[in-house]
Protein backbone atom coordinates (compact mmCIF):
# COMPACT_ATOMS: atom_id res chain seq x y z
CA UNK A 1 0.00 0.00 0.00
CA UNK A 2 1.50 3.23 -0.81
CA UNK A 3 1.11 6.62 1.00
CA UNK A 4 -1.88 8.87 -0.66
CA UNK A 5 -2.86 12.16 0.29
CA UNK A 6 -5.73 13.09 -1.61
CA UNK A 7 -8.51 15.67 -1.46
CA UNK A 8 -8.60 19.51 -0.80
CA UNK A 9 -5.36 20.52 1.00
CA UNK A 10 -7.45 23.05 4.14
CA UNK A 11 -8.77 19.46 4.81
CA UNK A 12 -5.59 17.52 4.60
CA UNK A 13 -4.06 20.22 6.98
CA UNK A 14 -6.75 19.86 9.63
CA UNK A 15 -7.01 16.36 9.53
CA UNK A 16 -3.14 16.64 10.08
CA UNK A 17 -3.47 19.39 13.05
CA UNK A 18 -5.88 17.33 14.63
CA UNK A 19 -3.34 14.31 14.95
CA UNK A 20 -1.01 16.75 16.54
CA UNK A 21 -3.42 17.86 19.20
CA UNK A 22 -4.08 14.37 20.10
CA UNK A 23 -0.17 13.87 20.45
CA UNK A 24 -0.13 17.50 22.47
CA UNK A 25 -2.86 16.07 24.69
CA UNK A 26 -0.64 13.18 25.40
CA UNK A 27 2.61 14.36 26.12
CA UNK A 28 0.62 17.11 28.23
CA UNK A 29 -1.59 14.26 30.02
CA UNK A 30 -4.57 17.05 29.05
CA UNK A 31 -7.57 15.41 29.27
CA UNK A 32 -9.65 17.75 27.64
CA UNK A 33 -7.32 18.68 24.93
CA UNK A 34 -7.08 14.40 24.55
CA UNK A 35 -11.10 14.15 24.01
CA UNK A 36 -11.23 17.09 21.98
CA UNK A 37 -10.29 14.83 18.73
CA UNK A 38 -13.22 11.90 19.37
CA UNK A 39 -16.79 11.90 18.50
CA UNK A 40 -19.16 11.26 20.57
CA UNK A 41 -19.91 7.99 18.98
CA UNK A 42 -16.68 7.03 18.23
CA UNK A 43 -14.51 3.24 18.03
CA UNK A 44 -10.99 2.81 19.30
CA UNK A 45 -9.44 -0.51 18.86
CA UNK A 46 -6.18 -0.31 21.59
CA UNK A 47 -4.02 -3.16 20.45
CA UNK A 48 -7.29 -5.92 20.46
CA UNK A 49 -9.26 -3.98 23.26
CA UNK A 50 -12.64 -2.37 22.00
CA UNK A 51 -14.28 0.72 22.98
CA UNK A 52 -17.29 2.29 21.85
CA UNK A 53 -18.27 6.12 22.81
CA UNK A 54 -15.82 9.33 24.02
CA UNK A 55 -16.21 8.28 27.92
CA UNK A 56 -15.28 4.69 27.42
CA UNK A 57 -12.35 5.67 25.31
CA UNK A 58 -11.34 8.66 27.43
CA UNK A 59 -11.87 6.28 31.25
CA UNK A 60 -9.54 3.29 29.29
CA UNK A 61 -7.07 6.96 28.41
CA UNK A 62 -6.59 8.22 31.76
CA UNK A 63 -6.17 4.71 32.90
CA UNK A 64 -3.36 3.98 31.39
CA UNK A 65 -1.85 7.27 31.63
CA UNK A 66 -1.48 6.82 35.40
CA UNK A 67 0.79 4.52 35.16
CA UNK A 68 3.65 7.09 33.40
CA UNK A 69 5.42 9.91 34.79
CA UNK A 70 6.05 11.38 31.39
CA UNK A 71 5.20 10.73 27.56
CA UNK A 72 7.15 11.87 24.74
CA UNK A 73 4.80 11.37 21.58
CA UNK A 74 5.50 12.61 17.83
CA UNK A 75 3.28 11.57 14.68
CA UNK A 76 3.93 11.43 11.55
CA UNK A 77 1.14 11.17 8.70
CA UNK A 78 1.47 8.45 6.08
CA UNK A 79 -1.96 8.64 4.18
CA UNK A 80 -4.49 11.26 4.52
CA UNK A 81 -7.36 10.61 2.11
CA UNK A 82 -10.63 12.97 1.96
CA UNK A 83 -13.75 12.20 0.10
CA UNK A 84 -16.42 14.59 1.28
CA UNK A 85 -16.90 14.96 4.76
CA UNK A 86 -15.65 11.29 5.12
CA UNK A 87 -11.62 11.03 5.22
CA UNK A 88 -9.58 8.02 6.20
CA UNK A 89 -5.42 8.73 7.58
CA UNK A 90 -2.73 6.14 8.95
CA UNK A 91 -0.51 8.13 11.25
CA UNK A 92 2.65 6.64 12.46
CA UNK A 93 4.23 7.49 16.14
CA UNK A 94 6.86 7.35 18.16
CA UNK A 95 6.71 7.09 21.94
CA UNK A 96 9.09 7.39 25.09
CA UNK A 97 7.24 6.21 27.82
CA UNK A 98 8.37 6.90 31.22
CA UNK A 99 6.56 4.12 34.12
CA UNK A 100 5.91 5.03 37.83
CA UNK A 101 8.23 2.87 38.57
CA UNK A 102 11.16 4.42 36.77
CA UNK A 103 11.36 1.95 33.71
CA UNK A 104 11.39 3.25 30.18
CA UNK A 105 9.80 1.72 26.74
CA UNK A 106 10.31 3.51 23.49
CA UNK A 107 7.03 2.71 20.54
CA UNK A 108 6.93 2.72 16.86
CA UNK A 109 2.89 2.53 16.41
CA UNK A 110 0.44 2.89 13.63
CA UNK A 111 -2.82 4.02 13.82
CA UNK A 112 -5.51 3.74 11.22
CA UNK A 113 -7.96 5.95 11.31
CA UNK A 114 -11.57 7.36 9.88
CA UNK A 115 -12.71 10.50 10.49
CA UNK A 116 -15.96 12.80 9.49
CA UNK A 117 -16.62 16.41 9.79
CA UNK A 118 -19.22 17.41 12.53
CA UNK A 119 -20.54 20.98 13.03
CA UNK A 120 -17.31 22.36 10.82
CA UNK A 121 -14.50 20.39 12.46
CA UNK A 122 -12.66 17.00 11.73
CA UNK A 123 -12.90 14.26 14.30
CA UNK A 124 -12.20 10.65 14.92
CA UNK A 125 -15.11 8.20 14.33
CA UNK A 126 -13.02 5.59 14.52
CA UNK A 127 -9.24 4.60 15.21
CA UNK A 128 -7.04 1.13 15.32
CA UNK A 129 -3.55 1.05 17.36
CA UNK A 130 -1.54 -0.87 16.62
CA UNK A 131 2.34 -1.48 17.81
CA UNK A 132 4.69 -2.18 14.91
CA UNK A 133 8.15 -1.75 17.18
CA UNK A 134 8.91 -1.85 20.34
CA UNK A 135 12.38 -1.56 22.46
CA UNK A 136 12.48 -2.00 26.31
CA UNK A 137 16.45 -0.50 27.70
CA UNK A 138 15.76 -2.61 30.47
CA UNK A 139 15.31 -5.99 28.38
CA UNK A 140 18.51 -5.29 27.08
Amino acid sequence: MRAMFTGPIEDRLEIRELAEIYGDGVVRMDKDTWASVWAEDADWDFMGMQLKGREQIVGTWLGAMANFDAVSFSCVPASIEVDGNTARSRIQTQEVLKAKDGTTRMIGGLYTDELEKRGGRWVYTKRAFAIVAEYNPQEG
